[in-house]
C-alpha cells in the first residue's frame, strides 16, 4: 500500500467506532484490574495528550518513542511517546501533543497531519487520562530530544511491533511487594509496556483492519 493510500485509509478508519478497550487490554499488566480504566471521581484524573507520529521509511510506516530519563516519578526510565498534560494555552488535547512533539522532540507542529485519535487511556500510575492524537508527516524526522525531557529516541516500524517474536511477558516486582507479569513490546532491547503498549496494541489494531 503506498503512503498516501495508507494515510487516507487510516483516516477514515479513525472516524469509525474504535477497538478501545478490546485492543488496549491485550496489553494490559496481568492480572487486569478494572480499576486500571477507571478514574477515581474523588480524584479526577489529568487531562493529558500523546502523539502518535507516523512517518514513511524504509518500505514501512515508523513511530518514534522517547525514553525518559531517571528521576523522582511514576515513569522514570519508561519508553513513551512525546507528550503530556494539558496546559491554559491549549486549545485541545490534541495541540498539547502537537506542542509536547515539538518541545521533547523537536518536530514542527507545522509539519505535522493530524489524522484522528485513538481511544482515551486512563494511567492509574500517575492519575492521567491520555488521547493519544495520530499524526502523519511525509519523511522521517530529524528529531531534536530535549535533554532534560529525552534520554533517547527510538524509531520502530509497525512491522516489527507486529511481529510476535518482539513481544513477551515479563514479572515486574515494586514497591508493597506487587508483583505483576506484563506484556510488553521489545523496541532494540528496551521493554516498552504499560500504557504506552497498550496505545500501542489499539493503534495495531486499526493499522491492520485497513491493510
Amino acid at each position: 500500500m503506498d503512503t498516501k493510500l495508507f494515510r487516507e485509509r487510516l483516516e477514515q478508519r479513525l472516524k469509525q467506532p474504535l477497538p478501545g478497550v478490546e485492543a488496549q487490554v491485550k496489553m494490559a499488566p496481568r492480572p487486569v484490574n478494572s480499576r486500571r480504566f477507571e478514574e477515581d471521581p474523588e480524584n479526577p484524573a489529568k487531562p493529558s495528550g500523546v502523539m502518535v507520529l507516523l512517518y514513511p521509511h524504509k518500505n514501512d510506516i515508523y513511530l518514534p518513542l522517547m525514553k525518559r530519563p531517571i528521576y523522582e516519578g511514576a515513569h522514570s526510565g519508561q519508553i513513551s511517546f512525546p507528550g503530556g498534560k494539558f496546559e491554559r494555552t491549549d486549545a485541545d488535547l490534541t495541540e498539547t501533543a502537537l506542542r509536547e512533539t515539538e518541545e521533547e522532540i523537536g518536530v514542527d507542529r507545522s509539519r505535522v497531519e493530524v489524522v484522528g485519535v485513538l481511544s482515551e487511556l486512563f494511567i492509574i500510575a500517575s492519575n492521567f487520562k491520555v488521547i493519544p492524537t495520530v499524526g502523519f508527516v511525509n519523511e522521517k524526522p530529524d528529531f531534536i530530544p530535549d535533554p532534560h525531557e529525552v534520554a533517547g529516541v527510538l524509531n520502530v516500524s509497525l512491522a516489527h511491533l507486529n511481529d510476535p517474536q518482539n513481544q513477551g511477558m515479563e514479572q515486574m516486582r515494586f514497591r508493597n511487594n506487587i508483583v505483576i507479569n506484563s506484556p510488553y513490546y521489545n523496541v532494540q532491547g528496551n521493554v516498552v509496556w504499560g500504557a504506552t503498549a497498550m496505545m500501542l496494541s489499539e493503534l495495531l489494531a486499526v493499522v491492520n483492519a485497513i491493510r
